[in-house]
């Protein structure tokens, strides 16, 4: 009897000790994207969190990460290149410098699948990953300038806000408005094509910062008082609602009145708030919380050699002061 106590005794230690390591064995789903301090992230890691609760027992993990500001470039490719020397199961990353992150993965050669998300490799490095997953940012752009037609029927000046200058999705977002308000293909700047003029010291990089997001606002605004348009091509000045609240009240007669239109990129909760407080005429929004909860299950696929269409699209929403559709209670 004796004994047999002790080994069950025994089996029950094995048992126990096993849990813990059996929950460090998940395989990691890594998902990279450019700053931890951009709540258009943080979306994405409440998906990723989504799935995780849903699959529980899966023998996957699902891992948010990034630099702690998206102005560190080197930062995230640090990252994924420590979680590929570490070991991950798939990575999908956002890359910020994105021929940057591809000289390093090229570099890597790394085994396991490789995606993007959010923003994409240049088409030439496009190679080095499985599929995309994210929005059509060009067709993001057509749907932005789509908007400033529809208020600015003629034209008028504008400024263009954009983030990196290496960041792929941005540019692609910027190609697909110019090419959308001049009629033309493959449009640098706009000089008069459609009506449309970017003013002088535009377009403008935030490097994805909120605070010289809205710096640059305020400077374009005084530079420029017969301004018609502002493109936020990207969220950033949103993300600070006091700080936009206070640049935005420096032409908010004008913004009444449609001398100036402001549209902007993304629907997160304060800029939908802004959205209805008039100060956008409309917001063109993403859906970075179902790319966040379908990563992991892609990235599955592409472990299991499961054929994935490439790319991905998580489609768009578009709020106007005519139709405000998703911003008007989010």
């Amino acid at each position: 009897m004796k004994l047999k106590l002790m080994a069950m005794t025994a089996l029950s230690a094995v048992v126990l000790a096993a849990g813990p390591v059996a929950a460090q064995e998940k395989k990691t789903l890594a998902i990279v994207v450019k700053g931890l301090d951009n709540p258009f992230f943080e979306q994405i890691n409440l998906g990723c969190k989504k799935w995780m609760s849903e699959n529980a027992d899966s023998e996957y993990e699902c891992l948010y990460t990034g630099p702690a500001s998206s102005a560190d470039e080197a930062g995230e490719v640090q990252i994924v290149d420590d979680l590929l020397t570490r070991g991950v199961a798939a990575i999908a990353i956002s890359p910020s410098n994105a021929p940057a992150m591809a000289n390093r993965i090229r570099a890597i050669a790394p085994s396991v699948p490789v995606m993007t998300v959010d923003a994409d490799f240049l088409e030439q490095d496009r190679d080095l990953r499985k599929t995309y997953l994210g929005t059509d940012n060009y067709l993001m752009g057509v749907k932005m300038a789509e908007q400033a037609a529809a208020l600015k029927p003629e034209g008028g000046t504008v400024c263009l806000q954009l983030g990196n200058v290496a960041a792929d999705n941005i540019n692609a977002r910027a190609q697909g408005f110019r090419d959308t308000a001049s009629g033309e293909k493959g449009i640098d700047r706009l000089t008069g094509q459609g009506g449309w003029t970017e003013v002088e010291g535009c377009p403008v990089f935030t490097n994805d910062q909120a605070d010289l997001a809205n710096q640059q606002m305020s400077d374009v605004f005084t530079a420029n008082p017969d301004l018609d348009a502002f493109i936020l091509i990207g969220g950033w000045a949103q993300f600070a609602p006091q700080a936009y609240a206070q640049v935005t009240d420096q032409v908010m007669d004008k913004l009444k009145s449609k001398e100036l239109i402001i549209i902007a990129g993304d629907t997160l909760p304060p800029q939908t708030q802004a959205f209805r407080d008039g100060r956008s005429h409309a917001q063109v929004g993403q859906r970075p919380f179902e790319m966040g909860y379908r990563a992991p299950d892609v990235m599955i696929q592409l472990i299991n050699g499961e054929s994935v269409e490439d790319p991905l699209f998580t489609g768009l929403d578009v709020c106007n002061q005519e139709d405000p559709g998703f911003c008007a209670n989010n």
